[in-house]
């Protein structure tokens, strides 16, 4: 055989090999479902809020006597993080690092306080000076910096200085929220403006910033989360009525639309630093989770799962990291309320992609050969 029909026959096998018979290359199911399962002694409940880069996911879930915080792993399974004394029995995990350190609220005797869940241990996160009301801690870095509100102001805690304020927009009127702080320390959130509520971005250097809202509304947004690069989403009242949108420092805030269906009211919730964006958008059927990305605009979540996804109804996704995993809230094939996981899987085109690139090397690596040793055929 020449080495040419060789050559482009064995790549041929290798490209077709790499295709399930099952499978197509449109259409190729993405994620697969990862059941959390819940607490022990509760109705088989649970809701996940938040993920980690690396793996972690937090939320709450029913128990014998109320709803607790959990922190889950793949090699532990769901935690139960146990609530303050004194209180109502209910706590919930809101945000969490990369070494499982989980923030959140749990009542206690004087009300709803911030917590902080590190090493084994609750920490109660105080409140601000003459401030009332709840209190509840929404995110964490991995400096261990945690932010969120305090009465009806936006919050920064580090071990050192405890609570200290964000302050306000200019013209507020005293009412900030922080619900997303990165590595950066950069903060987002929403705060009161001469305007209405907007969208803000926090920086020590810069104090607010506030990031507008989307045209042809009523002067309103909210920020949700914000990625490594200081990317932040949200949604924001426009011309057709509640829409996500990303906001970056080059192109400010964009809309990112609606599923097909929709009914003007879509959230994005969360986003990673590959500029992958995850929410929820009502449509005339329900909520319906989506997963926007800038190449293939806003996808329905459930009509990207592999087989382990039979019999699962996904509402919402919550959250994103950076490997592309998702927090997610559904009904399980049984009908149980869960929170659940989904992993990418490779798409076929991945491995085609890996077979031709090695067919390539080996051609240049032959053709390298012939060229160095001419006698040799």
């Amino acid at each position: 055989m020449r080495f040419g029909t060789f050559y482009w026959t064995t790549c041929l096998v290798a490209c077709l090999a790499c295709f399930p018979a099952s499978r197509t290359v449109h259409g190729e199911p993405l994620y697969r479902v990862t059941d959390l399962g819940d607490l022990p002694g509760g109705d088989n409940r649970s809701y996940a809020s938040a993920i980690s880069n690396s793996g972690f996911v937090v939320g709450f879930s029913s128990v014998a006597t109320g709803s607790h915080a959990f922190l889950w792993s793949s090699s532990g399974g769901m935690q139960d993080l146990g609530e303050l004394p004194g209180g109502d029995v209910f706590s919930s995990a809101a945000g969490v690092n990369d070494a499982g350190d989980a923030v959140g609220g749990s009542y206690s005797a004087v009300g709803q306080r911030a917590v902080l869940w590190s090493a084994g241990s609750m920490q109660d996160l105080g409140q601000l000076p003459g401030s009332s009301g709840s209190n509840v801690a929404l995110s964490i870095n991995n400096l261990g910096q945690v932010v969120g509100y305090s009465g009806q102001r936006a919050f920064l805690w580090t071990s050192g200085a405890g609570m200290q304020s964000l302050g306000d927009l200019t013209g507020g009127q005293g009412f900030s929220e922080a619900v997303a702080i990165n590595d950066a320390g950069q903060v987002a959130g929403y705060a009161a403006s001469e305007e209405g509520f907007h969208a803000f971005l926090w920086t020590s250097a810069g104090g607010m910033q506030d990031l507008g809202d989307l045209p042809g509304g009523e002067n309103f947004s909210q920020a949700l989360d914000l990625s490594a690069h200081g990317h932040v989403v949200g949604y924001s009242h426009g011309e057709t009525g509640y829409l996500p949108f990303l906001w970056t420092p080059e192109t400010g805030m964009q809309s990112l639309g609606d599923l097909s269906d929709g009914i003007g009211y879509s959230v994005a919730w969360g986003v990673n630093a590959l500029g992958q964006v995850v929410g929820i958008s009502d449509g005339t059927s329900g909520s319906r989770p989506f997963l926007w990305t800038s190449a293939e605009g806003m996808l329905n979540l459930n009509d990207l799962l592999d087989e382990s996804g039979e019999g699962w109804q996904i509402f919402f996704a919550n959250d994103i990291n950076d490997h592309g995993q998702i927090a997610v809230y559904g009904l399980s094939p049984d009908g149980s309320p869960r929170g659940a996981l989904l992993t990418p899987v490779p798409e076929p085109s991945t491995f085609v992609l890996a077979a031709v690139g090695l067919c390539g090397v080996w051609f240049v690596a032959r053709r390298r050969a012939r060229h160095a040793y001419p006698a040799a055929r």
